[in-house]
């Protein structure tokens, strides 16, 4: 009977290729940002701000409504289980989670905020400084919970997720006379970039080097901004759109510049664009049905207390649509932006 064996350098190529994917293994997923990738932290802040009631989370783990704004999981949440780690990524306001449970995953978001710390006060949640402050936060109890080396690795190697922006512009700008009597649309960018550009120094200073960077969506594709569209109702509003396209240009050039100056630092820009306009133009080549509305209510303008559970007009399947309430995507949405964008992520950072 023959013998079957490998040769000692094919064995040798399977033992690198397995050592080298445990040293370089990502051991904690690190989420700022707001509503998209919040999961939970609102819970805990006086703010109206929230979706810790039905019909949110009725596709989550146990049908149960935990905060994030989605009939389930989120993008962050799916990027973290890819990576072999938690299926979700728990929030670090939760009283239920301590540090042994953050040491694989934080989030640090806030649904409603913005770059702008004024946009954080539309509705009383958190800004992104005080995002920061609960990092620096959590990096010393985690050093009090690991010892100051192990501490150091995770906070290294960790991949930060970072989405926000969107809210300054439709929950501030163009809702709020204050910036725009200040700033044209064009400075207003400019202003957010450089809140951006110091947000994300502070957390190379604090040790972060691996970075999912988001850009914005297309906004005017939102089913609220669609009902708003009163120069062509219920179509996406291309103003809107335009302007993200614009801020997402100004946004990889700040990721191209401090890739460039941040010594060890790399930070991938996930734009969002490209991706959500093929799924809301071509949803059925995602195995989805509707774009235009969403699943809660009316599909047209509820999200937040507006999308309550005694609504009989609220859809039965949510995996038929791309957007959960009039302003936030649907988990199957969620999950096949992050399907998207870990193909280039596990690439980038192992």
């Amino acid at each position: 009977m023959a013998e079957h064996y490998l040769s000692p350098s094919i064995l040798c190529i399977m033992l690198t290729a397995l050592v080298s994917l445990a040293g370089a293994k990502v051991p904690a997923i690190i989420v700022f940002g707001d509503s998209s990738v919040d999961s939970g932290n609102n819970n805990f802040i006086q703010t109206m701000a929230r979706a810790n009631f039905e019909p949110y989370g009725r596709d989550f783990p146990g049908g149960r409504p935990t905060g994030r704004f989605c009939n389930g999981r989120l993008s962050s949440d799916f990027t973290s289980e890819a990576y072999g780690l938690k299926p979700t990524v728990p929030a670090y306001l939760d009283p239920s989670y301590n540090i042994s449970d953050f040491a694989t995953g934080v989030c640090f978001a806030s649904a409603g905020t913005g770059y702008d710390n004024s946009t954080a006060g539309v509705l009383g949640v958190i800004p992104l400084w005080k995002e920061v402050e609960y990092y620096k936060e959590y990096q010393h109890k985690l050093t009090a919970y690991l010892g100051r080396r192990k501490a150091a690795n995770i906070i290294r190697e960790s991949l930060y997720l970072v989405s926000i922006g969107t809210n300054d512009f439709l929950e501030n700008y163009y809702t709020l006379p204050d910036r725009r009597s200040q700033f044209s649309i064009s400075q207003y960018q400019d202003f957010l970039i450089g809140i951006a550009e110091v947000f994300l120094k502070d957390l190379y200073k604090l040790g972060a080097r691996k970075m999912s960077f988001t850009g914005i969506s297309p906004m005017g594709c939102l089913p609220l901004e669609r009902v708003a569209n009163l120069d062509d109702p219920f179509s996406c509003a291309t103003n809107y759109n335009d302007l993200a396209v614009d801020f997402n240009g100004r946004l990889r050039r700040l990721v191209r510049k401090l890739n460039q100056e941040l010594s060890g630092m790399k930070i991938y820009f996930a734009n969002p664009y490209d991706i959500i306009w093929d799924i809301v133009t071509k949803p059925s080549r995602y195995g989805l049905e509707v774009s235009s509305s969403a699943c809660c209510g009316t599909g047209l303008f509820e999200m937040g207390f507006l999308c309550g559970q005694d609504n009989p007009l609220t859809c039965s399947d949510a995996n038929k649509f791309v957007f959960w309430d009039a302003f936030h995507p649907t988990e199957r949405t969620n999950q096949i932006v992050s399907d998207y964008f870990f193909k280039h992520l596990k690439n980038l950072f192992h």
